[in-house]
């Protein structure tokens, strides 16, 4: 069974259920001096029972033949600003509003979230200007949804990525209360990233250098990838009572043969499946839907992983703290114990982490729950 365990009414959860009270200068609004150096809560999740340590030491948490799992997706600079340009009124450029980039939907096809996107119209046409004061790109926007959402098609151009780095920034989570800087276009991304496509870094990947996975793999713990690109969900509060009423957006995911095949061997062979952040949890669990076991295929995902929830791949996970009533929030309550034990068990280590002032979401501490 993948799905929710039928002991557990999700009908009888309510997102306000996985609500905490967090003092806000324990939001980590820089990155550490130092990779590597974050503090580590330990978790028992048979138990709850949990401990403070350090990442650096997280070799000394694992075990001869586990298998580590990383998201090997890339941040693209997907924040960007433009002018509104009115078809109907002579091309007259009016005020500048941002644009974020959250998914592509097709050749020169991108979804976006733009604000202020209340008057922003299908037929618009949106010019992005490059520091030379030329036009970088243009767009038209060819549909409208919810909450800013529009679908936008840009003007061919040789090298979209290339054009993006050049006057895109680093997309940082709206709790960073302050601008990109040249440091976050290294930090925000996990030294292994490679395939581009995220709006937002899978944070707990952030943690890791290469001398410590060199280290890792001496200890015998064998690392493998995935891909999946972070999208839209991110951004997107929950906007429902009901835990059963989470939706959450498609995003895109591949797992290639070698993973495929270690993953399935590791399970065989009865050594454990760590995933690092809930990217690679949903990946995951996601592919294996069905039959339990992986193949190398690419997808979309909006796999939605709540208590209740049977696991099927993953045995111990990696991940950073997570904001309130959030759908990441849920799916570590779901890791962390059966039904309601695993909402209880992430309470009370949350709790337990404000009191020892550890730092919070992208740029913070992590958690390591086995």
């Amino acid at each position: 069974m993948s799905g929710p365990s039928a002991h557990l009414d999700l009908t009888s959860l309510r997102v306000a259920d996985f609500d905490y009270d967090l003092p806000a200068e324990l939001i980590a609004q820089q990155p550490l001096a130092e990779r590597g150096t974050s503090r580590m809560l330990v978790m028992d999740r048979a138990t709850g029972a949990f401990r403070d340590d350090f990442f650096s030491r997280l070799g000394e948490n694992l075990r001869r033949g586990d298998l580590l799992v990383l998201n090997d997706s890339r941040v693209i600079p997907a924040r960007l600003f433009a002018r509104r340009t009115l078809v109907r009124e002579r091309e007259r450029p009016t005020g500048q509003i941002e644009v974020m980039l959250t998914a592509p939907a097709g050749e020169n096809l991108w979804r976006a979230l733009v604000r202020p996107g209340r008057k922003v119209a299908i037929g618009e046409r949106l010019i992005f200007p490059s520091p030379d004061g030329g036009t970088a790109l243009e767009a038209e926007v060819i549909e409208r949804g919810e909450f800013g959402e529009r679908l936008l098609r840009f003007a061919p151009v040789p090298d979209f990525f290339a054009v993006l780095d050049r006057i895109g920034h680093i997309p940082l989570p709206p709790y960073i209360h302050r601008d990109d800087a040249n440091v976050d276009r290294e930090r925000y991304q996990t030294v292994f990233a490679r395939e581009r496509g995220s709006v937002a870094a899978p944070t707990a990947g952030l943690h890791f250098t290469p001398p410590i996975l060199d280290a890792l793999r001496e200890r015998g713990v064998e690392i493998a990838y995935v891909t999946l690109h972070v999208g839209l969900g991110t951004f997107a509060p929950l906007r429902v009572d009901r835990v059963d009423d989470v939706r959450l957006h498609r995003e895109h995911y591949s797992i290639g043969e070698q993973t495929a095949e270690a993953v399935n061997r590791a399970r065989a062979e009865g050594r454990r499946v760590v995933a690092v952040g809930t990217t690679v949890v949903r990946t995951l669990e996601s592919a294996a839907r069905g039959t339990g076991k992986l193949k190398a295929h690419s997808g979309e995902t909006e796999i939605f992983i709540a208590p209740g929830f049977q696991f099927r791949i993953v045995d111990a996970l990696l991940t950073n703290f997570h904001l309130p009533q959030s759908s990441l929030l849920m799916l570590v309550s779901a890791f962390a114990g059966p039904e309601r034990t695993g909402i209880d068990h992430i309470l009370a280590a949350y709790r337990h982490a404000i009191d020892a002032q550890y730092r919070f979401f992208s740029y913070g501490d992590c958690m390591f729950i086995a």
